[in-house]
């Protein structure tokens, strides 16, 4: 296992689309390798959610981004199957292939059962085992089509007629797939079809962090190899979150301590994981320190 470190941004849509687009901007020019945002109807956020606050929708937001950047990786981190039809999903995603050049990362995940998005969208919230069954189908159907001029497809959720999937992506076989997940049996998904696992930590302290992602670690390693499939093919992706911070719109803790940054970042590099995902700056006051890391400590880290 010998992937290239990389860094990312997790910008949340929850300005209005100039100020959105020129923090894409900004992260591309800061040298970070992936910029993402999030696949909500409404800003979903513990503890309370705020559908009355801005909110932008994800795949169009990528699709606008990809005209004002050059170079830097796009993705949604993650998109939740419940919103779209797999069918509908992967020509968003071909399309934003497209239109980028070729730098469409497509995250996937089974989304959150507290999200007021189905309620107001009159959509079924699945409960918890029914999406991880369904995500199966849903992967396996998006690899298909990306992959394939002609799909057809029939599953216990979802079905494929013969879709046509014309101009092809323009990476090959098709854009690189990352899977959201901290669950057991969502693992076996990530084993099956996943280019990247990403995880983020429940745990409070940076060592209980470690230890639940070893034991995740564990488990994909014994689902890969029931599958047949080297766990080393698969990038590990982390997201260095503090939610209470990111949910009350306060400072974010690792732009306080570079060395606390760097310690998380050399701790989880120890477990193979190779890429890490930064929450864009809530504060103001946080940005000085945000645009040091980028500048100072991410190049002396990648050396």
């Amino acid at each position: 296992m010998n992937h290239r470190l990389e860094f990312q941004v997790l910008l949340l849509p929850n300005v209005p689309g100039e100020e959105l687009l020129a923090r894409f901007q900004h992260v591309e020019e800061l040298g970070f390798d992936l910029v993402a945002t999030a696949d909500h109807f409404v800003d979903w956020r513990y503890p309370k959610p705020s559908p009355t606050d801005p909110w932008l929708e994800g795949w169009t937001t990528l699709a606008a981004a990809a005209r004002e950047t050059s170079h830097i990786k796009l993705a949604t981190y993650v998109t939740q199957i419940p919103l779209r039809n797999p069918a509908i999903l992967a020509r968003q995603a071909l399309t934003v292939d497209q239109i980028s050049a070729g730098r469409l990362v497509i995250g996937l995940g089974i989304g959150l059962t507290s999200d007021p998005s189905y309620g107001m969208m009159g959509l079924a919230n699945w409960p918890l085992k029914e999406r991880v069954a369904r995500f199966g189908e849903y992967v396996e159907i998006i690899d298909l089509l990306l992959r394939q001029e002609t799909t057809s497809y029939d599953g216990s959720y979802y079905t494929i007629r013969d879709a046509v999937m014309i101009p092809r992506p323009i990476q090959q076989p098709r854009p690189p797939i990352a899977v959201g997940t901290i669950g057991r049996n969502m693992l076996m998904h990530v084993a099956r079809f996943a280019d990247i696992w990403n995880s983020i930590g429940r745990a409070g302290t940076l060592e209980g962090q470690l230890a639940e992602t070893r034991e995740r670690i564990e488990i994909l390693e014994e689902h890969c190899h029931a599958v047949g499939r080297d766990p080393g093919e698969i990038r590990r992706s982390y997201v260095l979150l503090d939610k209470p911070a990111r949910d009350v719109s306060d400072a974010i803790p690792y732009y306080a301590s570079k060395d606390a940054f760097v310690e998380a970042v050399e701790r989880f590099r120890e477990l193979g994981i190779s890429e890490f995902m930064l929450d864009y700056p809530v504060l103001e006051s946080d940005r000085p320190t945000f645009e040091t890391i980028a500048q100072d400590v991410i190049p002396a880290l990648r050396r």
